[in-house]
């Protein structure tokens, strides 16, 4: 988590200054994303909400994404992490959105990722994603990755 602090910690800043706020929709980071958000000191002034959406029966129930949205769309893409932090941005009425899916490991996911393998996008007044391949099978060394990924394209994102 101790890399993940500067991060969390120059977006609040930026978050704050610019009166806007964030959620996160996550799934192989199982929450890291939205804790490192939250461990700022006066983080309800940025932070609405977020969600680990694991399974697809998350993805329904929490984000209300019909299965119609993914039609002829592999999950684990850029273009599938896209959908999510939009759903997000819109479900949690906020400015920006910060999605990720992917396989964290130590072995790939039920749809053919393998382990080390993260989409992530950003949602908001301007649209960014990127797809991270660390090459190992560590679980939790990929979950802080994918962690930090995200948190950069986000403050990336902002600075556009």
């Amino acid at each position: 988590m101790q890399n993940l602090l500067p991060l969390a910690e120059k977006i609040a800043v930026m978050l704050k200054d610019r009166h806007e706020n964030v959620a996160v929709a996550e799934s192989t980071t199982g929450g890291l994303i939205s804790a490192a958000l939250l461990s700022v000191p006066g983080a309800s002034a940025y932070f609405i909400g977020g969600a680990v959406v694991y399974t697809l029966k998350a993805r329904r129930a929490m984000l209300e994404i019909p299965d119609s949205a993914f039609a002829g769309i592999k999950s684990v893409t850029e273009e599938g992490a896209v959908i999510l932090a939009r759903a997000a941005r819109t479900r949690f009425a906020v400015t920006w959105s910060i999605a990720e899916i992917g396989a964290s490991g130590p072995t790939g996911n039920r749809y053919g990722d393998a382990a080390g393998h993260s989409c992530i996008a950003v949602a908001g007044p301007v649209e960014k994603s990127l797809t991270v391949e660390t090459g190992s099978a560590d679980r939790v060394a990929n979950m802080r990755t994918f962690a930090a990924a995200a948190l950069n394209l986000l403050i990336q994102s902002m600075s556009s």
